[in-house]
């Protein structure tokens, strides 16, 4: 793995890096077995525009370790601007799945934050199924909320004392890249914010079709699943995100530099 397959770019202003699903995997993994803080989002168009639109996010988002394409459109604005020639994204339940199958090669513990019991349940158990020498050390659902500084050190603690070598977080985009970033000095272990991989692992959400996520079409399939809570993020940010990548394209800067939280947001 190459320096150059980790290097960040800007797109619109939030520095994702062209990676694939090896060199991520290899990163992580590399990580965990050093015992090291490693922040990681797998983000989509979603995920980018809620650090166009809130410097503080940005921020946030640009002192992760590392932010990989999880969407087709983000790919696309990669090899666009960069030339990275990335053949495909770097999709957040299939990176879970390849860490996964490593740890469980490798004999890393891991822990699961975020989701319900019910999805967790599920989740372990097909999991148990798929790798059955992975190490599943704990399993927690969210609390859906914010939380006080003393029941986030708890859930620090928690984490730690389990032996977990890498956590995986699945609060929904952004409160998941925000815990990765508030959590990452209390857990100094590689956390990486999988999105809907909980559930779509746990078989409790129906996943597009291979060519609609080919195509760049995931969105519209979750869109008509789920109207009322994602039509805002997908008939308003998905456009304005292509009218900023072609400006940006036309040469337009859009500066990286986010403005440092005044204070911490603790979810759980």
């Amino acid at each position: 793995m190459s320096e150059s397959s980790l290097e960040k770019k800007n797109v619109l202003g939030v520095m994702v890096t062209p990676a694939s699903y090896s060199s991520a995997t290899d990163a992580i993994i590399d990580a965990a077995k050093s015992r090291r803080a490693f922040s990681v989002s797998a983000l989509a168009v979603h995920g980018v525009m809620t650090g166009v639109l809130d410097r503080e996010h940005r921020y946030r988002l640009n002192e992760l370790d590392l932010l990989v394409p999880d969407g087709q459109p983000v790919r696309w604005a990669l090899n666009l601007l960069y030339r990275a020639k990335l053949r495909n994204r770097v999709y957040g339940p299939t990176l879970t799945l390849e860490l996964l199958a490593r740890a469980s090669q490798e004999q890393l513990p891991v822990y699961f934050y975020g989701s319900t019991q019910q999805v967790l349940d599920l989740l372990s158990s097909n999991l148990k199924h798929r790798f059955p020498h992975l190490q599943i050390v704990g399993v927690e659902p969210s609390k859906f909320g914010k939380v006080s500084h003393s029941i986030a050190h708890a859930i620090a603690e928690r984490i730690r004392a389990s032996g977990a070598r890498l956590v995986f977080v699945g609060l929904g985009c952004p409160r998941q890249e925000v815990w990765a970033f508030e959590f990452r000095e209390r857990l100094r272990l590689p956390i990486i914010a999988v999105g809907a991989a909980f559930p779509f692992i746990a078989k409790t959400l129906p996943q597009a079709p291979p060519w609609m996520q080919k195509w760049g079409l995931e969105w519209l399939f979750r869109l008509l699943h789920e109207p009322t809570r994602l039509w805002k993020r997908y008939l308003y940010l998905n456009p304005l995100y292509a009218v900023l990548v072609m400006c940006q394209l036309c040469g337009i800067t859009f500066q990286s530099e986010g403005s440092r939280p005044t204070e911490e947001v603790l979810y759980g």
